[in-house]
């Protein structure tokens, strides 16, 4: 392959990590509007993190397929609505592990994501654990551009900023 082809082949992807809470959607669809702008793509990272309680084998698994049928059946409607808005088809990535160590282990594996996008808790304790972690600690250091979306902005605001 030439570095022409190559650079042609590179598409710049915003990547988003999905959970449950209320403010991810608006990291979604910020990301979501600024690939459809900018002829970028979306990758949606859902992190399974291990469970607590881990006393017995059987319980664990049962308790580890559950959560991966959640994960694909949340990204995958998460993928019919944002076809809907912008005509991206996004990526799903399904991980075990802890957020923080899966987020910076698949910006290091796929050099198309060129810009991470998350969401702040609008709750007075502050904007969360991720949020702090990556921004606070490895602003400096980090390997690409963070963008982090108030979690309390309306559709219409975040449109506005898109």
């Amino acid at each position: 392959m030439t570095d022409e082809t190559q650079t042609e082949t590179i598409r710049n992807k915003f990547l988003v990590v999905v959970d449950d809470t209320p403010e991810c959607t608006s990291a979604i669809r910020f990301a979501c509007r600024r690939a459809w702008h900018v002829g970028g793509g979306v990758m949606l990272l859902y992190v399974i993190e291990p469970p607590e309680f881990q006393h017995w084998m059987g319980v664990e698994q049962a308790m580890r397929e559950e959560a991966r049928e959640a994960a694909e059946n949340r990204l995958q409607s998460l993928a019919e609505d944002i076809q809907k808005e912008t005509t991206i088809i996004p990526e799903f990535v399904i991980r075990d592990g802890f957020m923080k160590e899966q987020v910076l282990t698949l910006i290091e594996e796929d050099p198309d994501v060129r810009i991470l996008v998350l969401a702040a808790s609008p709750d007075s304790g502050g904007p969360g654990p991720l949020v702090k972690s990556l921004v606070g600690e490895m602003s400096g250091t980090f390997a690409i551009p963070i963008t982090v979306v108030p979690g309390n902005l309306t559709t219409r605001q975040l449109d506005a900023v898109t």
